[in-house]
């Protein structure tokens, strides 16, 4: 982790992303020359190749040699180079100030405006989103604006591809993309022109995905896409499942639209009528576009597909939720009715990340006041007059963005420049509560926030009419109207001064605070990100001596002052807040945000669907406007039986809270082709004809003889499994999060393998389930002396990137943890007490907490624990396992790669 110097300098990461992704480039790297401070490719690996930043210290032709910063010399051609004409912030801080300030109308504006803006910009005070950092001025292609959200597709062909090709395009710039399918007729609904039946709007939704995940393979940035459906929808059910029963939708988030009559049928367990225009009406095609109660308001019929209990609905979001922390809940109606522009252009969708919720047409224009800089050591307390300041020019800033980018969409250029739509955030929150000694989630933190925000709010508000009285007001404004917003009328509420200014003077943009994640801009100023806590306060860097642990920034200095001492209760991280704690904290903030926030509510391992929905709810009690959260591990949960007693109970809570992984158990195991037939047999799906039926028989029985042929080519080695096997599960910490290693046997003897790592649908979760499909394999075919000894073998020691724990409780990968769960398994289920008496018996290994005084671990292995580890993925900028679930989306804690910026 690079740390941001007071005299601005950058060093390490900080400065690496620095050059690479914001920094102005000269295209023309023949160009370079000795001295030249240049990114060489240090590693050429077409999925995950590494840059070092370092100086030209020699040039031979085209041959180049660079003396990287960690003092290694590479030799490389000028081809591979990246040259930047920046060097140093002070440079792209002058850029960015002139670029602004250039649309001011007079040569006194600019000069004014250039001197402010850089005032701002200064010791990283604003921190410009990084599609302005690295667009302005640098080329009249490179759009300001980081997300968008488009119409929802025309319910026709047409109107679909239209669609698609407007995502296309704007993903092919970099930016991510909002889509609601709600103006898709529901599955197998009656399309007329082809004497046909539709697909539904999750299959189109399928396409979006499809296309989505081309673009992040041709590209050098991910495509990065939202996709929300009603609560009314038809399809909602369908929607909700999608990524744990059908595998049509991989590339996006996904996200329901929940109305407040929704809400209170599910708290009051009242019946839920899905619905849809009659598609029959002869002003369908001209007039639906997914609002649907526009179309009631025009008369038009609405069909009753179906009735549902609500409550069944909200329990399988908040399954789905618990499960793989999808599908998101976004309150739309409420947010609506908090809106600004409620009463001329209704939100339809978010972006991607959740944080902006946007018109057909809308974008998000993005920057984040660095609070860490705020810090009155002498006062003990925020420096408000200087806070004051650079909310009320970071407002013009950002306003000035607008005219400034260039448009690719004629629609996008209409919308935002009739409502000139802002989002000035923040990052350092956490940062300044610890130099304030305000412990995260706290009774008190909640007064501060409440406090900090609504400050900023009010100045951003004041300094939006002061230049909607020079320069004038949106055009779509009308002051009575703009005034009864729900969030408005909180605003005036507090502070009548904002009222009155707003009458008086008018309203430069219709929105003017958005929260949204800061995961490579806040690593590279070196402070925490967004709204969150830091995820952790410990790492380890690599050097020529080796691997040394380090802190963050903040957390180093204290430790500097207090060596051998613990860090304080107000040094806390994601992990070790409650989930209430991270949605309470949300609410506060809400309150002075009129967009929304970008923030995720992490869970632990043992969160279960009934907290989960207690936390959904809570956050709508408290006027949160969307909820994201994280469990650690996701699918890794099981619950076991120990004793006795309890063996009913526990039997009977695996089954409702594990329903999928035993699911998905079945299906890999080794016999899922005869077990697949007899489930297919029994399912009840109306869709499926006498003759599919017939096809599935003749598939299963076909299998049946493969697995006869195949005990013949083993010499009879394999043995079929049976329907009850004795086994232990051991929970095991890995550098990856918590492994679930399940171990049965079969004649005395282990006979298979079961690894549960990481969220469902990850790099991780996949590799690890492979592993253990191979090492069951090799358990039950052929003959090859002792098994276990020879798999433990060639598995103990292997290792990656990281470990954890230390000496005999050491784990250096997934495959070592499997290695260690072999060793103690046979002693385990031969031990005399209660636990081999059950089908699966429960082994807690690895979980006390590591020694203080040990050898330095051999990779980064950043924790919040010191006894456990949050799972993580695998990160597809730099390959680490350093990918971890924050402000809505996910972060690389190695690099600094962010899926949403």
């Amino acid at each position: 982790m690079g740390i941001a110097k007071s005299n601005n300098k950058l060093d390490g990461l900080s400065e690496k992303i620095f050059l690479d992704r914001y920094a102005l480039k000269n295209a023309d790297t023949s160009l370079a020359k000795v001295g030249d401070t240049v990114l060489v490719l240090t590693k050429d690996d077409p999925k995950f190749p590494a840059k070092e930043v370092g100086e030209i210290i020699s040039r031979e032709g085209n041959i180049v040699k660079v003396k990287t910063r960690s003092g290694e010399t590479v030799a490389s051609s000028v081809e591979k180079l990246t040259l930047n004409i920046e060097k140093t912030p002070e440079e792209m801080w002058d850029r960015l100030a002139g670029a602004m300030a250039s649309v001011e109308a007079t040569p006194e504006k600019r000069a004014e405006w250039t001197d402010k803006f850089r005032y701002i910009l200064d010791d990283w005070k604003l921190v410009p989103g990084g599609r302005i950092a690295a667009g302005a001025d640098a080329s009249d292609e490179l759009t300001l604006f980081n997300c968008y959200v488009i119409p929802s597709p025309h319910d026709s062909r047409g109107g679909i591809m239209s669609t698609l090709t407007e995502m296309t395009e704007i993903m092919s710039r970099g930016g991510g993309v909002g889509i609601n399918l709600s103006s898709l007729r529901p599955r197998r609904s009656v399309v007329k022109g082809v004497n046909g039946s539709s697909s539904g709007a999750v299959s189109w939704g399928g396409l979006f995905s499809y296309t989505t995940g081309l673009i992040e393979q041709g590209g050098s940035r991910r495509g990065a896409l939202m996709l929300m459906i009603n609560d009314w929808h038809p399809d909602l059910e369908d929607f909700i499942t999608v990524k744990s029963t059908m595998g049509q939708i991989t590339n996006a988030n996904l996200s329901v639209c929940v109305s407040n009559g929704f809400m209170k049928a599910v708290k009051e367990d009242l019946d839920w009528e899905l619905v849809f225009p009659d598609t029959t009406d002869p002003d369908y095609n001209d007039k639906w576009d997914g609002n649907l109660d526009a179309w009631k308001k025009l008369g038009k019929t609405v069909k009753p597909y179906r009735t549902v209990k609500a409550r069944e609905v909200w329990h399988t979001i908040m399954e789905s939720a618990w499960k793989s922390a999808e599908p998101g809940v976004v309150f739309l109606e409420y947010y609506n009715q908090m809106s600004n522009s409620w009463y001329f252009n209704p939100i339809i969708c978010t972006n991607p990340c959740g944080e902006q919720g946007l018109p057909a047409w809308g974008v998000c224009n993005l920057s984040a006041i660095n609070l860490s800089k705020f810090y009155d050591e002498q006062k003990h307390d925020v420096d408000w007059a200087d806070l004051a300041t650079v909310v009320r020019y970071s407002t013009r800033f950002l306003d000035n963005v607008i005219d400034k980018t260039p448009y690719h969409f004629e629609e996008n250029r209409v919308n935002q420049q009739s409502e000139r739509r802002v989002g000035l955030g923040s990052m350092g929150l956490a940062e300044l509560m610890i130099k304030l000694k305000i412990r995260y989630g706290s009774p008190e933190s909640l007064v501060f926030l409440d406090k900090i925000y609504s400050f900023m709010a009010k100045e951003a508000y004041l300094a939006s009419a002061e230049i909607a009285s020079e320069k004038g007001s949106f055009k779509a404004f009308i002051a009575d109207k703009f005034l009864e917003s729900g969030f408005m009328k909180n605003m005036t509420k507090v502070f009548p001064e904002v009222g009155e200014a707003i009458k008086i003077q008018g309203m430069r943009n219709v929105t003017v605070i958005t929260q949204a994640p800061t995961g490579s801009t806040g690593t590279m100023v070196g402070t925490s990100t967004g709204i969150e806590p830091y995820f952790a306060f410990e790492y380890y860097r690599q050097s020529r001596l080796g691997f040394d642990k380090q802190y963050v920034p903040i957390a180093q200095q204290w430790k500097d002052e207090h060596p051998d001492q613990e860090l304080p209760d107000y040094f806390v991280t994601a992990m070790s807040l409650s989930a209430e704690d991270h949605i309470r904290a949300q609410a506060a903030i809400q309150t002075w945000v009129d967009s929304s926030i970008s923030k995720t509510a992490n869970c632990p391992a043992d969160f279960t669907v009934e907290d989960t929905t207690r936390l959904y709810e809570l956050a709508f009690d408290l006027g949160c406007k969307g909820v994201t959260i994280y469990r650690d591990g996701s699918r890794d949960v099981q619950v076991l039986s120990t004793s006795s007693d309890k063996k009913g109970e526990k039997t009977e809570e695996t089954s409702e809270r594990n329903e999928n992984s035993e699911e998905k158990r079945q299906e890999n195991s080794l016999e899922k082709n005869e077990e697949k037939s007899q489930e297919n047999s029994e399912e009840k799906n109306e869709e499926k004809s006498e003759e599919k039926i017939q096809e599935k028989k003749e598939e299963a029985a076909v299998a049946l003889e493969m697995d006869a042929r195949t005990e013949q080519v083993f010499d009879k080695q394999y043995k079929r499994r049976p329907q009850i096997l004795r086994g232990a599960t051991y929970k095991v910490n890995t550098p990856f999060g918590m492994a679930y290693i399940t171990i049965n046997d079969m004649n005395g003897a282990p006979s298979e393998i079961f690894l549960n790592v990481g969220k469902a649908g990850s790099d991780v979760f996949a590799m690890s389930e492979a592993l253990g499909r191979v090492c069951s394999l090799f358990l039950r075919y052929g003959d090859h002396g002792d098994k276990v000894k020879l798999l433990v073998k060639h598995l103990k020691g292997i290792g990656g990137s990281g470990a954890i724990g230390f000496g005999t409780n050491r784990v250096e990968s997934i495959a070592d943890a499997v290695a260690k769960a072999l060793e103690q398994h046979d002693e385990v289920m031969n031990e005399q007490d209660d636990a081999r008496n059950y089908v699966t018996a429960t082994s807690e290994v690895l979980d006390a907490p590591a020694p203080a005084a040990a050898a330095a671990p051999t990779g980064p292995s950043p924790s919040a624990h010191a006894s456990s580890v949050a799972s993580k993925d695998l990160c597809t900028a730099c390959g680490s396992a350093s990918l971890v679930n924050s402000e809505g989306c996910k972060n690389c804690i190695n690099c600094g790669y962010s899926r949403c910026n």
